[in-house]
């Protein structure tokens, strides 16, 4: 099917799908039509009669626009069927001919042409994959990639690095759901650099009145949470060999190792995320126990959530029923939604914690046949059950995913790595894109676990060596004693002397968010506190950890 084609039919299948939404509402007039007739059956003064009449003339008014509208689009879409009957019964030549330059043409609004062998494409056919590649933005990305690789002689490049076309970052967003489970069940915006997003509070409660009554003002509150862009990124080892291959196959593979290293560290983030050079994740919001620092003044009061919303369940002794009943209870213990608009819940677990839920809900049927009562949907709360086996054994997390804010700042990018992967004969690039998120309101989240243990709270993320700066401290001191080499943030390892019985360590990270742990004689002391001397050699161990960045500091004190 030519381009021209494919937009005409586009075209159709929005005017269509604008004509049912017409039909849902003259479904709903037609139901307000009938009300009123009963209405003005059961009218007994002047006064009644007249109101009714006034809505009589609003449903007529509302009743004849709705009709223009319909044959708007039914002559728009016989137009449109005609237009492509005409070039359908044209030689394929001439229909190919008459498309479109496919430059121009962005891909989110291609028709769906089925499965694809190629999964990031599979909603492109062969000749809009070929289309796509063939833009001059996708040809330049591709025909730079290899050039990247081209350099693999030189053990390390610097400074090698492009922007992933806009068209191509549509796709791998296509995608992500693929590989993030949870990037479609939380509220995801677009946005530039640092922003203070408005977010609507609790929706009031409407005020009975007189009918003559005057109007309460209602007390709709707006709040505001900052949310920054946070960088995220994979490793894509590509072998040599598929950079000699066709550019399509080359984007296939690009794309797909992007999307599946964003799509699990998102999921991790939105559950586990620390805050600190990523998003904060639900768990850790819930966690709290007390306001953090960079609480916004605007934002959503902030409230101790640890003991409410991070529970537990005894099963020792219940029947399955008695089991659900709890599980229901504490799932259920979250506030509905005056929060949320559509009252979606979901709850994550890993496949083990399914399975036991399921166990506990094995029926037979009068057939004698077993009949899981979980299957993907929570029963009696309700909401999707969404599998991840990060989440450790017995622990659910949920709530209403639409209270979460996640926010994609533009600058997707692609760069051959500074190691190149010689002996495997590949070639490593790597991906990056910008995120942040927390919570709206933490107290339309929950966290339980259904063996009588407490919730885990914090999981590992992959360690960020790359980048040792954000846990470096600004200053090292042993009392007034000189260290050996001067301190230098960069440098880990010290020598002091002292014939004092005791010294006041200092040690001041360049984070203000990053946390200092002094060990010394098996025990952990904060930044300030007094360390007491043995003779000879006594070693100090600090620790600083800034998100999954950190560094450790090591001095030798000794006592003479």
């Amino acid at each position: 099917m030519a381009l021209r084609q494919l937009l005409i039919s586009k075209k159709i299948e929005q005017r269509k799908n604008a004509l049912a939404e017409l039909l849902i509402q003259e479904e709903e007039l037609q139901k307000r039509s009938e009300t009123l007739e009963a209405a003005a059956t059961e009218a007994q003064t002047d006064e009644e009669l007249a109101v009714v009449e006034e809505e009589v003339g609003k449903l007529e008014a509302q009743k004849g626009e709705l009709e223009q509208k319909k044959s708007k689009l039914q002559g728009e879409i016989a137009e449109l069927e005609a237009e492509l009957e005409q070039l359908n019964a044209k030689p394929p030549a001439e229909n190919q001919r008459s498309a479109e330059p496919p430059a121009q043409q962005p891909v989110q609004q291609f028709e769906y042409r089925g499965e694809s062998k190629m999964s990031i494409f599979r909603n492109l056919s062969r000749q809009e994959r070929s289309q796509l590649v063939k833009r001059d933005d996708v040809r330049e990305f591709l025909e730079r990639a290899r050039e990247l690789a081209g350099q693999s002689q030189i053990r390390s490049v610097s400074g090698a690095e492009l922007t992933i076309p806009d068209i191509l970052l549509e796709l791998i967003r296509d995608n992500l759901d693929r590989y993030s489970k949870l990037v479609n069940r939380v509220r995801l915006r677009r946005l530039r650099g640092t922003s203070r997003q408005n977010i609507l509070g609790a929706i009031p409660e409407g005020i009975w009145m007189e009918a003559h009554g005057k109007l309460n003002e209602l007390a709709i509150v707006f709040n505001q949470i900052e949310v920054d862009g946070y960088k995220v990124g994979g490793f894509i080892p590509v072998h040599n060999s598929d950079l000699e291959d066709s550019d399509e196959n080359l984007a296939e593979i690009i794309l797909d190792n992007i999307s599946q290293a964003i799509g699990f560290a998102l999921d991790k983030a939105i559950l586990y995320g620390t805050g600190k050079k990523m998003p904060l994740g639900i768990v850790t919001r819930l966690a709290q126990t007390s306001k953090p620092d960079d609480w916004g003044p605007h934002a959503p009061d902030w409230t101790d959530l640890h003991s409410s919303h991070i529970v537990k369940i005894n099963p020792s002794g219940k029947t399955e029923q008695e089991f659900f009943s709890e599980l229901v209870l504490k799932l259920g213990s979250i506030p509905r939604a005056n929060y949320t608009t559509t009252g979606q819940l979901w709850w994550a677990m890993n496949r083990k914690t399914k399975a036991v839920l399921m166990s506990k809900a094995v029926v037979f049927n009068a057939a004698g046949a077993i009949v899981a009562g979980v299957n993907n949907t929570m029963p009696v709360v309700g909401g999707d059950i969404i599998e991840l086996d990060f989440i450790p054994d017995n622990d659910i997390i949920g709530g209403y995913g639409e209270l979460y804010r996640l926010v994609e700042r533009k600058g997707g990018t692609f760069a051959r790595s500074e190691h190149v992967r010689f002996i495997e004969d590949q070639t490593v690039f790597k991906g990056t894109a910008r995120y942040d998120g927390k919570p709206i309101f933490g107290e339309a989240f929950v966290v339980v676990n259904i063996n009588n243990q407490d919730p885990t709270t914090t999981i590992p993320f992959a360690p960020d060596t790359a980048n040792p700066q954000d846990a470096y401290l600004k200053e090292l001191k042993i009392g007034n004693k000189t260290l050996s080499p001067s301190f230098d943030p960069a440098t880990l390892n010290y020598t002091c002397t002292t014939t004092d019985a005791s010294n006041t360590v200092t040690a001041t990270p360049v984070k203000s968010g990053a946390s200092v742990k002094i060990t010394h004689k098996g025990g952990d002391h904060n930044s300030g506190d007094t360390l007491t001397w043995d003779s000879g050699d006594n070693d100090v161990t600090i620790t600083v950890k800034f998100g999954t960045t950190t560094v450790v500091y090591n001095v030798v004190v000794t006592k003479s």
